[in-house]
């Protein structure tokens, strides 16, 4: 009787702690191993203050994320959580399918709501409503190896920076006198080698920007303007005159010691663990317009067609708090104030020193979030194939980028 009561009482506290088990899933596009371990931390930690709490992490690769994500979401199994790029905000606000957070936040005097960046959360507020917390806030910046520069007795872009004279003609100049193509080594690589495909807004908009020039402006599209024109030349001429671009096809990577210099996010220094180069930071070139820093963003958001809306709420909250947010910062820029404006950000990766941790504050300062519309995905799948023609060595672009605005003006 005794052994038929104890194992009832087990059977009992099972049933219970299953009843209370429960998985969050978080979609992201990172596969780094420190991204993910330090992601690992942290829900670690809020596991061991949510009892039958686990946290699983999926990868979807960046070039297939947002479609991924949406197949996920129609096919009815979304994930509770998830990282989203500043480009998709709108169309997932607009589309109801982000879960209000609003409650969840405001109303808990700990997490202190007003340290978050107002001007950093334009595309994640609706009226009173809250559907994402930016976690990442970062510009991009210039790498550039030092090793290189050094070799070629060229100076760097720092020093041509407290010289004045960084500049997109400048950096042009650098890197045809740095590369080597018949080695393939070249003088400069666009952020993550996908400047031809998933990444052509993160490679132009930064040039286009110090230009004068805009993807659109109040439904108008920019890519025609003159000063969008002359920036994307400058470019072209990069690829295919001075050939010290690594061009369509090519695979020299600035992180192995295949370019001298490319654009990038601190969140890829991990990426330079094993370099066996001296490597350096700088602000972007500027151009006839000055100084244009570009930022990506990117939030945490919860699915109001998740499994768990109540334990997602939490965690985003968790992962998105003062203490969370200043241990995120040594890879992604944060939004709170508190956090960017203390000794800690300077500090808070050992890959970089203070003063260069000082130039993407800088930059996040100064600069303007890459451009994002509710129409973003059909703008895009409408750009893309016409700026397939501009990857051309005899591309007219003045008619190139006519075609591009013709293609998208409708969406916009």
């Amino acid at each position: 009787m005794i052994k038929q009561i104890v194992l009832a009482t087990a059977l009992t506290a099972f049933s219970i702690s299953m009843a209370f088990a429960q998985d969050l899933r978080m979609t992201v596009w990172t596969g780094s191993d420190a991204h993910l371990g330090m992601l690992n931390d942290i829900a670690e930690e809020f596991e061991s203050t949510h009892p039958g709490v686990t946290v699983n992490f999926e990868t979807i690769p960046f070039s297939d994320y947002v479609r991924g994500l949406t197949l996920q979401l129609a096919g009815g199994n979304p994930p509770d959580l998830g990282w989203l790029l500043e480009s998709s905000a709108p169309i997932f606000v607009d589309a109801g399918v982000l879960l209000d957070v609003s409650d969840k936040l405001r109303n808990d005097a700990a997490y202190n709501f007003s340290d978050l960046s107002q001007s950093a959360m334009t595309l994640w507020q609706s009226s009173d409503a809250i559907y994402g917390i930016p976690f990442s806030t970062s510009p991009y910046l210039t790498y550039y190896n030092a090793s290189m520069f050094s070799s070629a007795g060229i100076a760097t872009p720092n020093q041509m920076v407290k010289e004045g004279s960084w500049t997109w003609e400048a950096l042009r100049i650098a890197a045809k006198k740095l590369s080597d193509p018949a080695n393939g080594v070249y003088g400069f690589q666009s952020p993550d080698g996908l400047g031809y495909d998933s990444r052509i807004m993160h490679t132009l908009i930064p040039i286009v920007r110090s230009y004068g020039g805009e993807a659109w402006v109040n439904g108008k599209c920019g890519f025609d303007s003159p000063e969008a024109i002359q920036a994307i030349t400058l470019y072209h001429q990069m690829i295919f005159d001075d050939k010290s671009t690594v061009p369509p096809g090519e695979q020299a990577n600035f992180f192995t010691g295949g370019a001298a210099m490319t654009i990038n996010q601190i969140s890829r220094v991990s990426n330079l663990d094993e370099a066996n180069f001296e490597w350096g930071l700088a602000p972007l070139p500027s151009g006839p317009s000055g100084e244009s820093p570009t930022i990506g963003q990117a939030a945490i958001v919860a699915f109001a067609r998740g499994q768990n809306t109540e334990l997602a709420a939490e965690f985003l909250k968790y992962m998105t708090d003062t203490k969370n947010s200043a241990t995120m910062a040594q890879f992604f820029p944060t939004a709170r104030k508190s956090v960017l404006e203390g000794d800690a950000f300077l500090n808070s990766n050992s890959a970089f020193s203070a003063e260069q941790i000082q130039i993407v504050a800088d930059a996040i300062s100064k600069g303007g979030v890459l451009p994002s519309h509710p129409a973003y995905p059909q703008i895009e799948a409408a750009m893309r194939p016409r700026f397939d023609a501009l990857w051309q060595a005899d591309a007219v672009i003045p008619s190139v980028m006519a075609s591009v605005c013709r293609a998208i003006q409708p969406l916009l």
